[in-house]
């Protein structure tokens, strides 16, 4: 061997030490799972933006993590999917932990993604005259992402609090981006209760009339009387126990995702992201990135407060909740992001 073929050698395998060395420093110890699958509702809303940027930035790899993203229609079924075991995380909402709990099942968030729902829900124009709130929603249809999302969720309390039941209007899961759009344009649904850049598009081309808005803090306050945790990573309290320096792993992934969200421009953050969630107009998708920064959490930390503002929401909307008794404590694992 050439002596500059030996050095070029030792200074890739000096490098590769290096990033060894730096990874077991960031978590504590060699990784014991590399390769994971990650389940998430709709990956092209901005409500998952921090994924979409932890992906496309590579922050994942730089981690040592490989991880594949299985996208499902909704997060309820991304929550069925680790439930079933076809993902090892998910990206969803905080109100799925608590609903695990209430079925005996030990699932906890890790990190907090949105601090706010960033959930808007409006009218189609053509009934804005006659549908004045969510007290006039009994018999329309109501588009969600999924039945049992969080998009359902927020709608059907909404309902609730106006003084109707859950079940006076069915709810139609549209899933998100291309086909949402369509759901309100084609005239399938009355109601839409979505995210951004969705609404921004509807918004844009004059197609709904706003009723509610959670991506601003005033907003997500006149809904739920607090805040209320949106997006959250989780998983099933054994993965962690199992693997807890791929947890920390996966949690300094979205922390250091949030710290760059928050110093990006919006032109910087939409060139990270496919040119298809832009919905083909890169303008409106810089207005809603806009829009929904505030919404995405500052530090990860889950607030407790927060917690208690999504069990308050479960208990009015959900009878099974009315006499539940949750340990929210148990619905967050806080060691991953305070060590």
């Amino acid at each position: 061997m050439e002596r500059r073929e030996f050095l070029v050698g030792a200074a890739a395998l000096s490098m590769l030490a290096g990033s060894s060395t730096e990874l077991m420093a960031q978590t504590g110890g060699a990784l014991e799972k590399t390769s994971l699958t990650l389940g998430v509702g709709g990956k092209p809303l901005l409500y998952y933006l921090p994924l979409t940027i932890a992906e496309r930035r590579g922050f994942f790899k730089d981690a040592g993590l490989d991880v594949t993203i299985n996208d499902f229609g909704g997060g309820a079924k991304s929550l069925q999917a680790l439930v079933g075991g076809s993902v090892d995380v998910v990206t969803g909402a905080y109100e799925h932990t608590i609903r695990m709990q209430a079925k005996g099942q030990d699932v906890r968030a890790l990190c907090e993604l949105g601090r706010f729902p960033a959930i808007v829900i409006a009218v189609r124009k053509e009934l804005a005259d006659k549908v004045k709130s969510p007290a006039d929603f009994a018999g329309l249809k109501l588009g969600v992402t999924a039945p049992g999302s969080s998009t359902a969720l927020t709608i059907q309390y909404a309902m609730v609090k106006a003084g109707l039941k859950a079940s006076d209007a069915p709810l139609i899961g549209i899933g998100g981006g291309a086909s949402a759009v369509a759901a309100i344009k084609q005239g399938q649904v009355d109601v839409i209760s979505h995210l951004d850049p969705v609404i921004a598009k509807l918004e844009a081309d004059g197609d709904i009339k706003i009723l509610i808005d959670t991506r601003t803090e005033e907003g997500t306050r006149a809904l739920f009387g607090g805040s209320n945790p949106a997006a959250v990573l989780y998983v099933k309290k054994d993965f962690a126990d199992a693997n807890p320096n791929t947890s920390k792993a996966l949690v300094g992934v979205f922390v250091k995702t949030l710290k760059w969200l928050h110093s990006a421009t919006p032109e910087e953050i939409a060139d990270s992201v496919p040119a298809e969630y832009q919905l083909g107009d890169k303008p409106l998708y810089l207005k809603a990135i806009a829009n929904s920064l505030p919404t995405y959490s500052l530090d990860g930390v889950l607030p407790m407060e927060g917690m208690q503002s999504v069990l308050n929401t479960l208990k009015i909307l959900d009878p099974e909740f009315a006499n539940a008794t949750i340990d929210l404590a148990a619905t967050y694992d806080d060691r991953f992001i305070k060590g």
